[in-house]
């Protein structure tokens, strides 16, 4: 088994407000990551300095851990206003930083720094760079490998965090300018448009078009749910889930599902433990599949591989549940009527020519579904569900609580009574009266009332599991007991929150050197803070950003393990039918294909403006 930093995994879930970090420590994470008011890579999931004070106060109960998301890029005359909400977030609690801009780096901030995806931390030298830069977390890039996360696992002294589940960015991540070069939105500023989930057309860029109107970058989404322990193996030690700007629901079911599946990879491996504490039991079956899904994937965890994309539709499908047998005049039937039952009010769609055609259900009367509307809807079409209207109530109405556990021992004497409470981690705190106490009519109902009442915890934090009785022939009210024992749980959860985090705040080292002597436009430098660091770690030559330029004509807005060549099987090394030059077009945008086999990556080069095109062929 390879070296792990600490010895404790964290399931880190995402939030992007207060109930939604609520959700996901009272479901089962160890860590939320969640974005202050501004500069953040999803402007719609801000939040307030007092929202992320409030939510830090909740989740360091359980030893949860709030992680401040600051990673887009910045520019010069935003270095102020960005030092201050960082040293906000740091007043109100947050536990790290998960920066972008090396910026941040030189403002001296006494917090721990993690290196954001938006990086692009993809290989052993860029992270080992990181480590000795000061950063003691390196979050890593989508499109790897198994063998590549395992490489740069050994190469490091960070801690090591990637994605598990959830949307995956086509384009390696915080070098992608794709939405940049349709808009004024960018991605590394926290405003994607998204394009990469748009149709486009495949062209030879003269006029002959191969494929028409597909959604040819929409991948699927990522679950690798079943490959924790090798992760941890790897040395991976925190399992993020994407979603800040995904609902209540969401956030209950997916960090419900990964509880359980990392309490099952630690049950193999003993030496671990996790990274919080509390048991979470949710009131219902997790499933991934029935919240929002574009269908499961897991990329290229096992290698690079077709099949990864979604070229009908970037919407989530959801969970196959049959196909048509029969179309009626206002209803269908379905081959397999024994298998997953639908309900009214489900959601459900249907591949067509035309795509993903979606309805709901108004009934269903036996095997007959009766759907609001029947486009799309032919013998042999493949139905999905894409909302479970039963399920989602069920998770709506989940009462799950996260609970500590407890043990109490309750001691009396001819003079007072004390009630003692020491929680799964050690931390102790008791509650006492002096007084004159008489001697037990019955001592053994006595003893029963006095196990009862300390067993009590109510709506707190805690559940106590055990109780001791030391002296149980000295009767005690029981409203005396139930007062000792809020005052005793009290000061335990009091105890717990004054306990000090430990974190890994490290310096940067000045001899570190930067794996390049060159930064080109596409590694976005775009601050003098950012352009100092570089320079200070050896690198020579230094571009002006890309995101500062007023156009990004002439140059690849995004560099990608996802090849299309690939995914339509036209491999350039297993002797495609299509040679020459591969065009992606929508209206006046179009795309040139590059395709690097050594690496096997490929690139879109934004030929938009370009003056000197082929005219099409007649």
């Amino acid at each position: 088994m390879e070296k792990i930093s600490s010895g404790k995994i964290e399931l880190l879930a995402p939030a992007r407000d207060f109930a939604a970090a609520v959700a996901a420590v009272d479901y089962g994470a160890d860590a939320v990551y969640m974005g202050g008011a501004r500069f953040g890579a999803r402007q719609a999931a801000g939040n307030t300095t007092e929202q992320i004070a409030r939510a830090v106060e909740y989740a360091h109960r359980y030893g949860v851990r709030i992680h401040a998301t600051l990673n887009t890029l910045l520019w010069d005359d935003e270095l102020g206003e960005a030092e201050r909400q960082a040293r906000e977030l740091i007043a109100a609690g947050v536990d790290a930083l998960i920066v972008q801009d090396m910026a941040l780096r030189r403002m001296n901030l006494p917090v721990e720094l993690h290196a954001s995806t938006q990086m692009c931390n993809r290989t052993p030298e860029g992270v080992r760079f990181l480590a000795d830069a000061g950063f003691a977390r390196v979050i890593l890039e989508r499109n790897l490998t198994l063998e590549e996360i395992r490489a740069i696992c050994r190469a490091t002294t960070a801690e090591v965090e990637c994605f598990v589940h959830g949307a995956i960015c086509v384009g390696y991540s915080g070098r992608c300018f794709l939405s940049r070069s349709m808009s004024a939105r960018s991605g590394n500023r926290g405003a994607c448009s998204q394009p990469c989930r748009l149709t486009y057309d495949l062209t030879d860029g003269r006029g002959r078009t191969y494929l028409q109107g597909r959604h040819l970058l929409s991948v699927r989404d990522l679950n690798l749910s079943e490959h924790l322990g090798e992760l941890i193996d790897a040395g991976v030690s925190s399992f993020k889930i994407e979603g800040r700007l995904k609902d209540l629901t969401y956030i209950r079911n997916v960090v419900a599902y990964y509880r359980r599946a990392v309490d099952k990879a630690l049950a193999a491996r003993p030496q671990l433990q996790r990274a919080s504490v509390g048991e979470s039991r949710p009131d219902f079956d997790p499933d991934p599949s029935k919240s929002f899904t574009r269908g499961e994937s897991e990329y290229f965890f096992a290698g690079k591989c077709a099949g990864v994309a979604s070229f009908d539709t970037p919407k989530a499908v959801g969970e196959r549940i049959g196909r048509v047998a029969r179309v009626e005049r206002n209803a269908f039937r379905l081959e397999n009527p024994e298998g997953v039952q639908l309900a009214s009010g489900d959601g459900i769609c249907f591949r067509s020519e035309a795509g993903f055609v979606g309805t709901n259900v108004n009934a269903v009367e036996g095997a007959r579904i009766v759907p609001n509307r029947m486009e799309g809807i032919r013998p042999g079409a493949e139905v999905y569900r894409n909302y479970d209207r039963l399920f989602t109530l069920r998770v709506e109405r989940s009462r799950t609580r996260r609970v500590i556990p407890a043990t109490a021992r309750v001691e009396t004497w001819e003079d007072g009574v004390r009630i003692t409470f020491t929680d799964c981690e050690g931390f102790t705190a008791a509650a006492e009266r002096h007084l004159a106490l008489e001697t037990a009519r019955n001592p053994e109902a006595n003893a029963a009332s006095l196990r009862q009442q300390a067993a009590r915890s109510g709506d707190t934090i805690f559940e106590v599991r055990d109780v001791e009785l030391r002296g149980t022939e000295r009767f005690v009210p029981a409203s005396l007991l139930a007062e000792l024992r809020r005052e005793g749980l009290d000061r335990l959860l009091a105890a717990r929150m004054a306990r000090r985090f430990e974190h890994r705040i490290l310096p940067e080292n000045p001899a570190a050197r930067y794996p390049s002597e060159r930064l080109a436009a596409e590694e976005n430098v775009t601050n003098r803070l950012a352009e100092a660091f570089y320079r200070d770690h050896g690198v020579q030559r230094i571009e002006r950003g890309l995101d500062l330029a007023p156009t990004t004509a002439g140059h690849p807005v995004m560099r990608t393990a996802y090849c299309i060549r690939r995914e339509i099987g036209e491999c350039l090394k297993e002797h495609p039918r299509l040679r020459g030059e591969l065009w992606l077009e929508r209206g006046r945008h179009r795309y040139r294909l590059e395709f690097d086999c050594v690496r096997c990556e490929m690139s879109l080069v934004d030929a938009s403006e370009e003056r000197n095109e082929k005219k099409p062929n007649k």
